[in-house]
């Protein structure tokens, strides 16, 4: 029997989800200590549900996407309306840094994967897809270059793309924030943003809640805004489909809202930060849910051997990188840790997880300004555009095309 969810009613069990996780990290006292983000936890412990329901019953259950699919673009809408160019300017030099560091570890992760691959006996060319095609690039990257290896003649390119994806997405989520902590506590580090900027809408003070809201115009034209974002994207989208340019749809939604909010600061309009942060975060928080309560595991048993040894492997290669490398050249500093726990979200996964990360550690230790800025459009921009030139090099290779 098959069950499918659609609409409202992925929107409610995402929701329902979200508590189980809050609920299961405040009484697990490891989830709370190593900053796993409350969605991951929730999340994998739906899917984890939903399967044991497959075996025990053979019952299989499955969700509509389309909201998760319009929660990502409403996600990067709020990245390009907070991404000023004053702030552009300002982490300009770390943002380029980052970049080269990302792209070095781009290579590191498709030589790793191609070599694993190819010790196993199989055909190296999978290795690409256990390397940055499925951990950097996420699901999209993985379905467009599956497809394409498929017409080439590598069977099964897409599902094993999709399971390493899958894979990548749970692990960057579970390893990214013990990652920051490792960093934070080690180096004894400290948040020097202003006191004011790390206080949560949500303040428990005396056993009661403070409440800190914006006013009901500046939500709703926030909502207005992020609603001509996406409807702008798509339109972009449609445009340059037509004249044979194919951009992801999040890419143009973010484009518009960097377009918005520095003609709105030319002009001297102030956008709400209040109501876009909470925007962010709530659609943040939901699509975590939705993609990884999803997850079907039952699918992933075939290959699970050689997955999970390639998976251990790029974890222990980004658990070094992330520590050594990014860490370092960031300026090890509070927010350089802040910024390796997003990198390890973003390298393995995708960039919601890695702002996911950033979030769970920051919530615990104070904000990080720089962080927020350069880890989103690195991952949300320059690493897609960077990993296709790093894919089609690793392609022709002899050893690849062979």
């Amino acid at each position: 029997m098959e069950i499918t969810l659609h609409g409202s009613d992925v929107l409610v069990v995402s929701i329902v989800v979200w508590f189980v996780g809050a609920s299961i990290n405040k009484k697990i006292s490891f989830l709370n200590r190593y900053s796993i983000p409350v969605a991951v936890t929730g999340g994998l412990t739906c899917s984890s549900l939903v399967a044991l329901l497959y075996f025990a019953a053979d019952l299989k259950i499955s969700f509509d996407m389309s909201m998760r699919d319009n929660l990502l673009l409403i996600f990067f809408s709020t990245i390009g309306l907070g991404a000023k160019l004053s702030l552009l300017k300002e982490g300009g030099k770390a943002l380029a840094l980052l970049l080269l560091i990302a792209t070095g570890f781009l290579v590191i992760q498709n030589v790793t994967g191609v070599l694993l691959i190819k010790g196993m006996g199989f055909h190296p060319a999978y290795g690409l897809f256990g390397g940055s095609v499925s951990f950097a690039g996420g699901y999209g990257t993985a379905i467009a270059w599956g497809g394409s290896a498929e017409e080439a003649g590598l069977k099964m390119a897409k599902e094993i793309g999709i399971a390493f994806a899958t894979f990548g997405l749970i692990a960057g989520g579970i390893i990214g924030g013990p990652i920051g902590e490792f960093l934070i506590k080690r180096n004894n580090l400290k948040s020097i943003a202003d006191t004011d900027a790390a206080i949560p809408l949500e303040k428990i003070s005396g056993g009661e809640a403070a409440i800190l809201a914006p006013p009901i115009s500046s939500v709703l034209g926030t909502i207005l805004l992020l609603a001509v974002c996406v409807e702008a994207g798509d339109m972009v989208n449609r445009l340059l489909f037509s004249s044979g340019v194919t951009l992801p749809g999040f890419l143009t939604s973010m484009m518009v809202g960097i377009i918005i909010t520095n003609g709105a600061d030319l002009f001297k309009i102030e956008l709400s930060d209040v109501a876009l942060e909470r925007g962010g975060e709530l659609s943040l928080q939901l699509f975590l849910c939705m993609s990884l309560m999803s997850i079907q595991l039952w699918t992933l048993a075939q290959a699970i051997g050689p997955i999970l040894i390639v998976l251990g492997a790029q974890v222990l290669v980004m658990t070094a990188f992330a520590t050594w490398v990014v860490y370092r050249l960031m300026g090890r500093d509070y927010d350089a840790a802040v910024i390796a726990s997003g990198f390890v979200g973003l390298g393995l996964g995708a960039t919601p997880v890695g702002i996911a990360n950033m979030n769970a550690v920051t919530s615990k230790y104070g904000a990080s300004a720089k962080a927020f800025l350069v880890i989103p459009l690195v991952g949300a921009f320059f690493i897609d555009l960077v990993n296709a030139l790093v894919i089609k090099f690793f392609a022709g290779l002899p050893i690849i095309a062979q």
